[in-house]
């Protein structure tokens, strides 16, 4: 099985993090995967939306921290952080709006990708956790990602305190477009991703790129510039840095 499983539907596309057994923690397949599935829904014209969600009933536990550490190496270790900014690349330079589902958590590099979307629906109870401060590390996609959404307030709050945000606070804070029973996110999502894919034929499209017009930055730029604020290798965790 692919570690992202890539669906098309009438109008929309549906990337699914496709490890449910590691409750879809991330290594290089997945990151690899992702990226080529959120590409190719970009370069498909008839695609108005992308849906990210997570495969049996969660989003994102963050990295697989028994792969990174397996021995003998699995083969993408050296690869991981070229293989990971292609992810976001591609997430940030997707043409279409970008839904997520976030069903129970979205942890460390999960709470990353969540933070991609633009429309994010998420359950009561589940919750965001941008908890690398705990551990003395960075958060260089999560800070660029909140970057690019909230005020500087949301960031400390959600940055600084390392603490999990349930669906409610999300919506609060402006993180979430919408919160709904933990039952309904997945339903929800897809009703979502239907009605807008009924929009006239380029509308999303238009709209995503009026959004990203105030950037004034390519992806790698962007990204870069929240890895230059952060102390070398202090983005993973202390048993992933080598040397």
């Amino acid at each position: 099985m692919p570690a992202v499983e890539y669906v098309q539907h009438a109008g929309w596309a549906e990337v699914v993090l496709n490890r449910p057994e590691k409750r879809n923690a991330i290594d290089g397949d997945l990151g690899r995967d992702l990226a080529q599935a959120v590409q190719a829904a970009g370069a498909d014209t008839a695609c108005r939306l992308v849906l990210l969600r997570g495969a049996g009933g969660a989003f994102c536990s963050g990295l697989d921290l028994k792969a990174f550490n397996a021995e003998p190496p699995p083969p993408w270790v050296d690869e991981f952080q070229s293989i990971w900014r292609s992810a976001h690349r591609a997430l940030f330079d997707l043409p279409v709006p970008l839904v997520c589902a976030l069903e129970r958590y979205a942890i460390n590099g999960g709470a990353a990708l969540a933070l991609a979307a633009d429309l994010l629906i998420v359950g009561e109870q589940a919750f965001l956790q941008v908890g690398e401060v705990q551990q003395g590390m960075a958060a260089p996609y999560n800070m660029a990602w909140l970057n690019l959404r909230t005020s500087e307030n949301v960031r400390a709050q959600i940055a600084l305190t390392g603490r999990r945000f349930s669906g409610e606070l999300l919506h609060r804070l402006g993180l979430a477009y919408e919160c709904v029973a933990d039952a309904d996110v997945l339903e929800r999502s897809e009703a979502l991703c239907r009605e807008l894919a009924d929009y006239p034929e380029g509308a999303t499209r238009r709209i995503k790129a009026g959004m990203r017009a105030h950037v004034g930055m390519s992806a790698d730029q962007w990204f870069d510039a929240a890895f230059a604020a952060a102390p070398s290798a202090a983005w993973l965790s202390p048993s992933l840095q080598k040397g």
